[in-house]
């Protein structure tokens, strides 16, 4: 099995894994309540998704 001659150094190995960091994921704005939310998904606050109403929230528990 191959063994590496010199050990990798700190700035080769940071420099080899900068494409490896965790990215922000993608959010929008709730039309109705412009709460952020993500993208395709019914918001949390109204229940509203596309402008329909597809989840019965409650407005007593705010």
């Amino acid at each position: 099995m191959a063994v590496p001659f010199r050990r990798t150094s700190k700035t080769k190995k940071r420099m080899r894994r900068t494409h490896l960091k965790k990215e922000v994921g993608a959010l929008t704005k709730c039309p109705k309540c412009g709460e952020a939310l993500r993208p395709h998904r019914a918001c949390t606050k109204c229940g509203y998704y596309k402008d329909t109403e597809v989840v019965k929230v409650n407005k007593d528990e705010e």
